[in-house]
């Protein structure tokens, strides 16, 4: 058996691509996840290998040159924790295995002036906030809501809108999409589907009829061939962990990084991240699932009087009912339909009234209490049976990794803070962050992308970056590539915490960049070290005139952190800096704060 011929590799005496080549690569692969673009060398290789070994091409249909958007499924998404984006992607994936034309598109990459094109449109949107669309889709949402919006007589859609009803504008940004396009004169396939954070039935629901309407809508006219295009051998993709069959990683350090005086501890937390298993870049979150407090599944079943040990069966699978409560179930967050049940159950009045009524009220139950404090405070008998269905599966928590492959090799990094504290004298603490800092050797974990907070592509940018407390995560990962890769960038911190002596996360680590110049500016915001509280938005007033001169000059603006309070107050600090230091009014600053997020030069990642 002859040996297979090696592939030439790339070498500086190789001619390069042309530059209009070069031009259509770097476009193609701008903003793609690593496992985008493992699958592109992939196919790359497999060209190469073709080449060389004289293999069978495969065919692959394809749309044909010039074909209309009426011959074509758009699935856009606007997504936040990339449950939205799979949704997405699974679904073009099934039309296009079924020889359909179809492409997934994130809302933030949209050319808006192609809705007029469309025919066919799935829609799938997350509510961010209070009641708003995810960051990235701002410039879609501002379009479709604005005068420069086409008439679609000729649009049939569908909306799938992903939400939480723990906050009181649930689905907001689906529903008023939905609206709009149908104010616009698009047609609905079907109804709105709203969905919880339990959305798996409901979307596999809503992808199901948007696959039988594309096979009618899109099926080809009589006997028309299909065009091809050659496709090599797919290389072996490799075992990348998912949301679905995330990864087990091994916890190498855990270690707190506040002061002893802290009363916010914050752990840093280091576990093993094999590349083939949890690939990921500066600006990514790491999903992990948890499991909630046994000290607290065993308060929930003395407060109902249940054994934890009875067996509870539910749907396809039949656990013991502690299993269910510490491994399959939420505890720690209140739902909208828990809280209705319970109210019915306990028959109180004032419990009533506040569901009922106090919509204030109600929200703030939603917000800051746990079931526990409902079973302690309002008393209902439950059944196991039926608080298991009535309770929503455990969801993963997403945490910004704080750290950069170029500089930790084959380890991924968190800063996690601890939610722990008393109600009516007893403990209560977050789930996530109590299992995160506890003694657990193991972590099962996924890497969620987030393309829409990277570095730019261009080292020579400079970057400011503004956070508060562990908003701090991913610029410690942008400073730790930024370093490695040489750029020739500078580099501007904003950090707010409480106090300086105690809070200020990874202190050593930005004082020692400052020193050796990797750190060109750090602004430090405390809110506890003087009688007046002073927040990252103060410091960005005090050093405006500077800020401003960074922005002309090009620079890429970051802020990460707290997405209710510290981001909205930021963003009017960025605002009235705009204005006064570009002499615009409110508007035209607001317009150029626009213009900057279109260009990814204005990234957020609130939560």
């Amino acid at each position: 058996m002859s040996a297979v011929p090696a592939i030439p590799l790339y070498s500086p005496d190789l001619p390069p691509l042309p530059e209009a080549r070069l031009r259509l690569l770097t476009e193609l692969t701008h903003g793609l996840d690593a496992g985008a673009l493992l699958y592109v060398s992939g196919y790359a290789a497999g060209l190469a290998a073709a080449q060389h070994q004289g293999l069978a091409p495969a065919h692959v249909p394809v749309q044909p040159h010039g074909a209309s958007a009426s011959l074509r499924a758009t699935i856009l998404y606007a997504s936040h924790t990339g449950n939205g984006r799979r949704i997405a992607e699974k679904l073009t994936a099934t039309l296009e295995s079924q020889g359909l034309p179809a492409r997934a598109v994130a809302a933030g990459d949209y050319a808006t002036r192609e809705l007029a094109q469309e025919r066919l449109l799935y829609l799938v949107v997350s509510t961010h906030g209070d009641g708003d669309p995810p960051d990235d889709a701002r410039a879609f949402f501002d379009f479709l809501l604005g005068r420069k919006a086409p008439r679609l007589e000729q649009l049939r859609f569908t909306v799938l809108a992903l939400g939480d009803s723990s906050y009181p504008k649930f689905c907001e940004a689906g529903r008023i999409a939905d609206e709009r396009l149908a104010a616009l004169g698009a047609s609905p396939i079907a109804p709105r589907i709203d969905c919880d954070v339990d959305f798996d039935a409901a979307a596999a629901a809503w992808s199901d009829s948007a696959l039988r309407h594309a096979a009618e809508a899109l099926k080809p006219a009589g006997d028309a061939p299909r065009l091809s295009i050659v496709s090599p051998l797919r290389a072996a993709a490799p075992a990348l962990a998912t949301r679905d069959a995330p990864a087990v990683a091994e916890v190498l350090v855990r270690q707190r990084i506040t002061g002893r005086t802290s009363d916010h501890p914050v752990t840093h937390i280091e576990i093993a991240a094999p590349a083939d298993t949890l690939a990921y870049e500066p600006g990514d979150a790491v999903g992990i699932w948890h499991r909630n407090p046994d000290f607290l599944v065993a308060q929930i079943a003395r407060a109902l009087q249940l054994d934890p040990a009875m067996r509870v069966a539910h749907g396809a699978d039949d656990h013991t009912l502690g299993e269910w409560l510490a491994a399959h179930r939420e505890i720690t967050r209140l739902s909208r339909p828990v809280l209705e049940t319970h109210a019915a159950l306990a028959n109180n009045d004032e419990l009533r009234r506040i569901v009922e009524g106090d919509a204030d009220a109600r929200a703030k139950l939603l917000r800051d209490w746990q079931f526990i404090d409902l079973l302690e405070t309002w008393p209902a008998a439950w059944t196991g049976e039926a608080l298991v269905a009535a309770l929503r599966p455990i969801t993963p928590r997403l945490y910004s990794i704080a750290s950069s492959r170029s500089e930790v090799g084959d380890e991924l990094h968190l800063t996690v803070a601890a939610v722990d504290y008393e109600r009516s004298g007893a403990r209560r603490v977050g789930a996530a962050s109590y299992f995160l800092s506890s003694e657990a050797p193991e972590l099962r974990a996924y890497i969620e992308p987030n393309t829409r907070f990277r570095l730019p592509d261009d080292s020579r940018r400079d970057i400011v970056m503004i956070g508060a407390g562990t908003g701090i995560a991913p610029y410690r990962a942008f400073l730790q590539a930024r370093g490695a890769q040489g750029a020739r960038g500078r580099h501007w911190l904003l950090f707010g915490a409480r106090r300086f002596s105690s809070d200020f996360l990874y202190q050593g680590e930005w004082l020692a960049a400052r020193k050796r110049g990797l750190l060109h500016r750090l602004d430090l915001a405390t809110s506890r070290d003087q009688a007046e509280k002073i927040y990252v938005q103060h410091r960005l007033r005090e050093h405006g005139a500077e800020l401003w001169r960074w922005l002309e000059g090009g620079a890429s603006l970051y802020v990460c952190g707290d997405a209710t309070r510290m981001a909205p107050d930021v963003h009017a600090a960025l605002r009235e800096v705009v204005a006064t230091h570009g002499a615009r009014s409110a508007d035209a600053a607001e317009e150029y704060l626009r213009d900057l997020a279109a260009d990814r030069r204005y990234l957020r990642d609130v939560y």
